[in-house]
């Protein structure tokens, strides 16, 4: 299930993306949502765009609806060992309803979050990512270091306090490097987040959070250099989603 409302802009790439990744994916308006059994699916996506315009702050109109409208749904959806994956805004709709970082349960009050850019502007570009694979069923097998695009406003990671950075510090599995893998400043890391974070998961690596898009580089044509260089032919956004289909087909 694809989630997606007013503002919602990534979620035919998203459907297309996991489609080719073997799933059987269907986009579902959050007023059906509602009305659906979500244990009829077994993952759910929030992809990326402006839902509702970023109104407040970016994903928090959706985040409330899950919180206050949705709860119990998706409680019964993870006790099932099911996969959820928040792309960008879909990120942010995850900190803000208290799903991620999920470091004692799900639905915690809010520890993360996601704010504006250091540069005060929207960022458009493609990112280097060290992957800590180990720690979730999305990343298993995935290449030390990947590329993939980034496009947001609100994409700076920041923590409560520094014990939550302490605590969040093993789910932790996308950070932003330079192109040797080395940590570095602006534009590498293009939002100035904490720790360089692009992406977490839960404490059982099967609810993943990120700010670049893997549907935006899933085949080698998506990439600016595919004329230039010798890309293969699947990008590494592709794995991430075929990492979550071959997890249930296994």
């Amino acid at each position: 299930m694809i989630i997606r409302t007013a503002g919602t802009n990534c979620d035919v790439e998203t459907e297309y993306a996991f489609e080719l990744a073997g799933a059987q994916a269907e986009r579902v308006y959050i007023k059906e949502v509602k009305q659906r059994n979500l244990l009829e699916y077994q993952i759910i996506a929030l992809p990326g765009g402006f839902t509702y315009g970023d109104d407040i702050s970016a994903g928090k109109i959706l985040a409330n609806e899950i919180k206050y409208n949705l709860r119990d749904q998706f409680l019964r959806f993870l006790e099932k060992e099911n996969l959820i994956i928040g792309i960008c805004n879909g990120f942010q709709v995850l900190a803000k309803c208290g799903i991620l970082p999920g470091i004692e349960q799900y639905f915690e009050d809010q520890t993360v979050s996601l704010v504006a850019n250091d540069s005060e502007r929207f960022e458009d570009r493609w990112v280097y990512l060290r992957v800590h694979s180990e720690r979730s069923i999305f990343t298993e097998n995935l290449q030390d270091i990947i590329t993939l695009p980034v496009a947001h406003a609100e994409g700076k990671f920041v923590v409560k306090n520094n014990k939550i950075a302490q605590k969040i510090k093993d789910s932790i599995v996308f950070q932003y490097v330079n192109e040797r893998g080395a940590d570095a400043g602006y534009p590498y890391n293009p939002n100035g987040s904490v720790m360089n974070i692009a992406g977490i998961v839960d404490r059982t690596g099967r609810v993943l959070g990120l700010m670049p898009h893997p549907e935006r580089f899933f085949s080698y044509i998506q990439h600016p250099n595919h004329t230039r260089k010798q890309i293969p032919e699947e990008g590494d956004g592709f794995f991430i989603f075929k990492n979550a289909v071959d997890y249930f087909k296994s």
